[in-house]
């Protein structure tokens, strides 16, 4: 019997999930949670209106550290399944189960301090997003990376500190509401001589709609392949800032 892959999805919701983690600039790796607000929790957050959904809820790792990025640098942003990364040896979910496809977007926030910023009532501006390509999702290129997602910093960012904002969202459930997100936020000192301060802000809880195109959506084929059956996916969120 075959079972319908929506069931599937949500049965793998129960097992599949991680935290961002650490974060790499122009190839070096700032270190295990420096400068990442971190929960203890994998789980994600399912509604879009949640109070938390800027930065996650029940953090409990953060420290005083603001890393250092020069605009144009590439930056990485590692995702493992719990603290620490694998849960236990040969973990088949580490960094996230290969059934959670879905994009990953990177937001910024301007804040005077970004080791003391509060992210209610920041306002956001995407600088990096990556969804379906070439029949790749973007978590299967971060599985591939072995946790790594990698995206360039835009060169006209203007310096100074900000939050940045990483966001996974997991679509194997999402023809219903109620999908999986992933987010959490580090703490940033931006370089250079860049002056574009962002464009198309958007709040978060606010920026998304639980049945948005890219929220609310069946990846799956006829024959369960989730792989949008050839259609386009539409990233959420507004245009990536562009120099």
């Amino acid at each position: 019997m075959k079972v319908p892959s929506i069931i599937l999805g949500l049965a793998a919701l129960a097992s599949g999930h991680t935290i961002f983690q650490k974060v790499s600039v122009n190839g070096v790796d700032q270190g295990q949670l420096k400068g990442v607000r971190a929960p203890d929790s994998d789980y994600p957050i399912q509604n879009v209106n949640d109070a938390s959904f800027a930065c996650n809820k029940d953090l409990k790792h953060i420290d005083s550290t603001v890393i250092s990025v020069p605009a144009g640098a590439k930056v990485g942003a590692w995702w493992g399944h719990v603290i620490g990364g694998a849960q236990v040896a040969n973990d088949p979910d580490h960094p996230i189960a290969k059934s959670h496809k879905g994009p990953i977007v990177v937001y910024l926030a301007k804040v005077d301090n970004a080791a003391t910023a509060q992210p209610n009532g920041l306002k956001w501006f995407k600088v990096a997003e990556d969804g379906l390509s070439n029949g790749q999702w973007a978590v299967d290129k971060m599985i591939a990376n072995q946790g790594w997602h990698y995206f360039t910093m835009p060169s006209c960012v203007a310096p100074g500190d900000y939050l940045m904002r990483v966001e996974l969202t997991a679509l194997h459930g999402a023809q219903v509401p109620g999908q999986a997100q992933f987010m959490e936020c580090a703490q940033i000192r931006i370089t250079g001589s860049g002056t574009n301060t962002g464009a198309n802000f958007v709040s978060f809880p606010g920026a998304y709609k639980s049945n948005d195109p890219g929220i609310q959506v069946n990846i799956y084929d006829n024959s369960g392949n989730p792989y949008m059956g050839g259609k386009p996916y539409k990233i959420p969120g507004p245009a990536v800032l562009t120099c």
